[in-house]
């Protein structure tokens, strides 16, 4: 499956009867942008007061994706990959995304995550990815 960054813009609930609009980012696993849209708009549906749109959809490319259950945002770094091939050193740049309460524990868990990798942390910064939606199988 492949990943999609989907932005959606929607009315939501926003306090004592008022609806606001809201524009969000998401990012949603499956085989194609129509496909992200249904499932994006299944998953928010018990939020949309009025009407919703889709502005934007477009496949993206992580390494790998760390969730926390206790972290409040995304958090997306880019990383380089260290490999020798004939005794030369080739570093290739990903992008990885985790989610943490703060910068500061994004950079904690990136480094637990990425321990285990022959690799170097170049930057960290706050994502607008508000949830990651994962395809069921």
């Amino acid at each position: 499956m492949l990943l999609y960054e989907i932005k959606v813009n929607y009315q939501r609930q926003t306090g004592e009867d008022n609806p606001g609009n809201v524009k969000e980012t998401y990012l949603v696993e499956g085989i194609n942008c129509s496909d992200v849209e249904n499932r994006l708009l299944e998953n928010i549906k018990p939020f949309i007061f009025g009407d919703s749109e889709v502005p934007s959809c477009k496949k993206t490319q992580f390494f790998d994706i760390f969730p926390n259950d206790g972290g409040e945002y995304w958090y997306k770094g880019r990383v380089e990959m260290i490999t020798i091939d004939n005794d030369k050193e080739k570093r290739q740049a990903v992008s990885v995304l985790v989610q943490a309460s703060s910068l500061d524990d994004a950079v904690r868990s990136l480094n637990q995550y990425l321990g285990t990798y022959d690799c170097e942390l170049i930057s960290v910064a706050k994502s607008p990815i508000m949830d990651v939606i994962r395809a069921v199988d």
